[in-house]
Formats: C-alpha cells, structure tokens, sequence
C-alpha cells in the first residue's frame, strides 16, 4: 500500500449546540466547518432528524461544510435519547450513505471524507452497566432534576483509503468499559489494510489511549470543556511508523468540545 498525506481530525458536535446550548439549523452548521482544514473527520454525537435539533441531518450539513466527497453514518440509536427512557439501540448496526434516507429520529457517529474511500465497515462495542449523572427538565413537571443517563451503544466506524484505514469512534464515558472497548478496537485494527489511524472522542485522558491502542498520540493538548479545556478526551492515535505535524486544537462554534487535527504522513 503506497504512502499518503491526510490532514485528520475528530469532534464531539454535541448534537451541534452552541455555547448556550442552541441547536443551529443545517445552515449554520455547514458554515461553522467550513474553514476546517481536514481530509477525513470523526464525528461523535450527531443528530438525524432529531426534534431537539430542529431535524437537522447533522451528518449530511457536517460533509457539506467540508466539501467531503464521501461520509458514513452509524446510527447508535434509534429514537431520541433521553435520562427517562431506555435506548433503543441499532442491532445490528448499519453504515448509511449520502444516497439513503433514515426513517425516525437517530443518533450516533460519522466519518467523513475528501479522500477516495475504497471500503467502509462498522463495528458494535457495546454498552457499559454504568450511568452517568446529568441534570434535565422533567416531562412531568418542566423542573430540572438530576438523572441517572444509562450508556449509550458505542459503534466503530472504519474507511479504507488509499494508503492507509482510519477508524472513527466515541467510546463509553465509564473508563473501565472505555479501556475494554478501546482493547477490542485495537484488535480490530490488526485485520484492517494499515497502517490504522484512531480518531476520535475515546473518554480516556492524556497518554493512556495510546499505550492501549499500541500507538502513539499524535495530537498532545486539552480538548474539553470547549470553553477552557481541562483534559484531553478527544484523540488521534496512530503506529510509530507515521509522522505526525500541525497539530491543532481549536474552538470552533458548535461542539462542547474543541476540534483537534493534525497531518499524518504515512510513506
């Protein structure tokens, strides 16, 4: 497989809210990434059709504002997630295309991209046992009371281009599932065309996602919260063998936390 350059680069779009927590319509979506600079982007937490983001299909407004000529969608989630009610989870999972059109409200993760993708393919991770503590208006009352969020299903999404795979994911906000996640992501990777680049929001911090992974960290700065990052959750990992330069974290206006890229050389 011959080399390549690529710019890369992952964000959390947050279900594309902005810093007071307002979901823009697909225009305004499209317009906040139109100035970044990345050749395939990882996408965690996007909305299709979702009533609390004005039915935007985040995924189809995120390619459009790169100018990708390709991009998949993974749905985790059928319906609208929510603190009071169950998942519904996509099983199997599914890859869903510029071309197909999804009936009902779903949520997930992308991968989109300039490059030629030669294959596309998706993998389950499964759901952690731990929930989350978050605050959110009842549906009885309208008050906003502390809830116990379940996990939600974590999928992987992998594009094979020429010269490298890319594997775009969001894994489990309980470390422990997060690390087992991340152990099965790592064997996946060992059966995909390489060398494999990760991106993504792995939930993990600093230096340990890349000794799991059995690669280096090729972006090295706090990534969340968007406003004064603290912790870097938001990560692109790659073998020894790449070359990493430019890396950036920046803010951008969408997304609770910060958009990282960095160009990889792979010859």
């Amino acid at each position: 497989m011959a080399g390549v350059d690529l710019r890369i680069g992952t964000l959390n779009l947050a279900s594309g809210r902005d810093e007071v927590g307002r979901s823009g319509d697909a225009a305004s979506l499209t317009a906040a990434l139109a100035d970044v600079d990345a050749d395939v982007l990882a996408v965690q937490e996007v909305d299709v059709a979702q009533p609390r983001s004005g039915g935007v299909d985040q995924a189809a407004a995120v390619a459009a504002g790169l100018g990708a000529t390709d991009w998949r969608f993974a749905a985790a989630v059928a319906g609208t997630p929510s603190p009071f009610r169950s998942w519904t989870p996509v099983d199997p999972p599914v890859l869903r295309g510029s071309w197909e059109t999804l009936t009902g409200p779903h949520y997930g993760i992308a991968l989109v991209s300039r490059l030629p993708v030669r294959h596309w393919s998706v993998l389950a991770l499964g759901a952690g046992r731990a929930r989350l503590p978050l605050q959110a208006p009842d549906p009885r009352t309208g008050k906003t009371r502390w809830w116990w969020f379940p996990d939600e299903p974590r999928l992987a999404i992998a594009a094979e281009l020429d010269g490298c795979t890319v594997i775009a994911t969001h894994l489990s906000f309980a470390p422990h599932t997060a690390l087992r996640q991340l152990g099965r992501l790592r064997r996946w990777a060992a059966t995909l065309p390489g060398p494999v680049l990760l991106a993504g929001d792995l939930n993990l911090v600093g230096p340990l996602p890349a000794r799991v992974f059995g690669g280096q960290r090729l972006v090295s700065e706090p990534t969340y919260p968007a406003a004064a990052p603290r912790v870097q959750f938001d990560h692109v990992l790659g073998p020894a063998t790449v070359h990493a330069a430019r890396p950036v974290v920046r803010r951008l206006a969408i997304g609770d936390h910060r958009l990282a890229t960095v160009t990889v050389s792979t010859s």
